[in-house]
């Protein structure tokens, strides 16, 4: 086994990509030969590194086009099995993970892991607003009651708002297609609430696949296996390390451009945004460490 005292940064990159790219930690014990609580500790410390970093990078963004979603997962057991001194605990049973995405950039500025509860909605709404450099932007949201009263408290009426309800079918409940499938969308309700939005850009596809790939980078989000965090602060950590390699590492092919030679130019989300000037490598990443 590799200690935490003579880990060097290659093998932090190392350990760091496995992490990204969805491995559990035990996995990445037996791949790169660090200790388990070594890589919880690096998971740990980068994680906070991680979310001090983007907390300072993402002010005064300008982002015109928001769409905010909700994800589920869970800490320490499911719900259903919370002892009953937890009841009731935040960190035990359900937890939620509240994200926004940039519909332009494909940058993600603000998230929150919580509880969906009113006053996390107005925690990270809040906190998203303060990111951002209009002051008034367009926003695309699922049915949550939640987010009607708090936009409206929060942008009263200098928002384009809307949200967007879809609807499903009704399947057998009781076969296997069911149990491990989502079910057919048959069609959306589109609201406005607030504002004048272009309804071409009220949509919430763009947040929805950012959850698709959180539960493809974080074992810890991966449904109907044993894979959870049994703390919520290495939830938060996951995540905030995870958006700092989505952010800042990772491509993406619908941001490719063209430079004044006609070379393409691949960028990443922080790259769009104007926050950074090329990719970050995983060593760069570590190097946050350093």
């Amino acid at each position: 086994m590799v200690s935490m005292n003579r880990l060097s940064t290659e093998k932090r990159a190392q350990v760091i990509g496995c992490l990204v790219e969805g491995m559990s930690i035990r996995a990445i014990v037996r791949v790169t030969g660090v200790a388990k609580n070594t890589i919880v500790k690096l998971l740990a410390d980068l994680g906070q590194a991680c979310s001090e970093y983007q907390d300072g990078a993402f002010t005064n963004l300008d982002c015109e086009v928001i769409e905010a979603d909700e994800i589920w997962a869970y800490c320490y057991s499911k719900q259903k099995n919370v002892p009953d001194e937890f009841k009731d605990t935040f960190g035990y049973g359900d937890v939620w993970t509240w994200t926004a995405i940039d519909a332009d950039t494909k940058l993600v500025p603000s998230w929150l892991v919580g509880e969906r509860t009113m006053a996390d909605c107005y925690t990270f709404l809040s906190d998203l607003k303060s990111r951002l450099k209009n002051a008034r932007i367009q926003l695309s949201t699922d049915g949550l009651g939640h987010y009607l009263r708090v936009v409206d408290g929060i942008w009263a009426d200098n928002i384009d708002y809307a949200i967007l309800h879809k609807l499903y079918g009704n399947e057998k409940q009781d076969t296997p297609e069911r149990k491990y499938s989502p079910s057919v969308c048959t069609g959306i309700e589109i609201k406005v609430i607030a504002g004048d939005p272009d309804p071409d850009r009220i949509s919430t596809s763009y947040v929805e696949r950012q959850n698709l790939t959180m539960r493809m980078g974080m074992r810890r989000f991966t449904r109907l296996t044993n894979a959870f965090s049994k703390k919520v602060e290495n939830l938060a950590h996951a995540v905030s390390l995870h958006f700092m390699y989505y952010n800042f590492c990772l491509v993406h092919s619908s941001l490719t451009i063209e430079d004044e030679n006609g070379k393409n130019i691949k960028r990443t989300p922080a790259m769009a945004a104007g926050i950074a000037q090329y990719p970050w490598s995983l060593t760069q990443l570590a190097g946050l460490l350093n």
